[in-house]
């Protein structure tokens, strides 16, 4: 076991007592380690806490997050999603996040959901946890250059990406997000640890140092607990695939005919077609470093390749 880094785990202690201290907060919570610890010390703090779960009625953060609240005693909201509102959450969100890409969406709509269904003006996240703690299912087994590559592009996304959006969705409800993770004085803490120290072995010995530290605070019930990734403990990606499939659509074929309404008339980039296609991540990550380095985005790449396919009559 590893042991547990001092100065990191005050940093998050403070990072939440700085922001939540005397103020009534809302949690962004799964139910798992990241949001669990935040919730946890934001109740030493805070003058109230209470949790928001988005999911299906059966979803396993739900079942999760309700177990959690009561093990640390704080009150706890469901959001739920269905057939009947997520067309019209996915739309709402499109046009709040300024995105329409369906992997974003997906992990998106929950923080849409809690920022949509709190009362309190402040809300906390367990965000970069698994960019900043290894967290991520891809880490493991990666070899060691392969999994260097990794941690840059998911913090990349995380900071380019997913933050900039989640923060034009809590605007758009008149919140303010809170990030104990990404609290700078946490950040530098993490940047001096190596990251090959934290490198899983396998998917139970992922964020090894986070589990140290709520083991190290009182909370090793939270370093036990089972997590999936939010679009699949929500229960939100199952949900969007069967409605698909209802229409005959792609997953993602789906949600941009969605964005493709919700934009309708809107000022908006020009929109393509979506291309749909799995890549291995380690080839994704050194192409889209390169095409970084030139100033091109991948649809700009694909586009490319498409019109020198359409010229030669053929792939190669």
């Amino acid at each position: 076991m590893m042991t547990c880094h001092t100065e990191l785990r005050d940093s998050i202690v403070e990072a939440v007592k700085t922001n939540v201290e005397g103020k009534d907060v809302a949690v962004a919570c799964s139910g798992g380690l990241d949001s669990g610890l935040v919730s946890a010390l934001a109740k030493r703090y805070a003058r109230s806490v209470t949790l928001y779960t988005c999911g299906t009625s059966n979803a396993f953060d739900v079942a999760m997050a309700k177990d959690l609240s009561e093990k640390i005693g704080l009150t706890w909201n469901h959001v739920q999603i269905s057939k009947s509102n997520i067309c019209d959450m996915i739309s709402e969100l499109a046009l709040a996040g300024d995105t329409d890409d369906a992997f974003t969406i997906s992990y998106e709509l929950q923080l849409f959901s809690v920022c949509m269904a709190a009362k309190e003006d402040i809300v906390l996240s367990g965000q970069g946890s698994d960019e900043y703690f290894m967290g991520c299912a891809k880490f493991v087994g990666a070899s060691d250059d392969e999994y260097a590559i990794l941690v840059e592009t998911a913090k990349q996304r995380l900071n380019e990406i997913s933050v900039p959006c989640e923060k034009k969705i809590a605007k758009h409800f008149g919140k303010t997000l809170i990030y104990p993770y990404l609290e700078d004085s946490v950040r530098s803490r993490i940047d001096d640890i190596d990251i090959l120290e934290m490198k899983p072995a396998d998917m139970s010995s992922r964020k090894s140092v986070l589990k140290d530290i709520a083991r190290d605070l009182g909370y090793g019930f939270l370093a036990e607990r089972v997590k999936k990734s939010s679009q699949y403990g929500s229960g939100t990606t199952d949900l969007i695939r069967g409605l698909a499939k209802e229409r005959g659509m792609e997953y993602n074929e789906f949600i941009d005919s969605i964005c493709e309404d919700a934009f309708k008339g809107k000022s908006k980039m020009i929109r393509g077609s979506i291309v749909t296609a799995r890549v291995d991540p380690i080839v994704k990550a050194k192409a889209e470093d390169i095409l970084g380095r030139q100033g091109m985005k991948p649809s700009e790449a694909i586009n490319v390749l498409y019109e020198r396919i359409i010229r030669d009559g053929k792939f190669l």
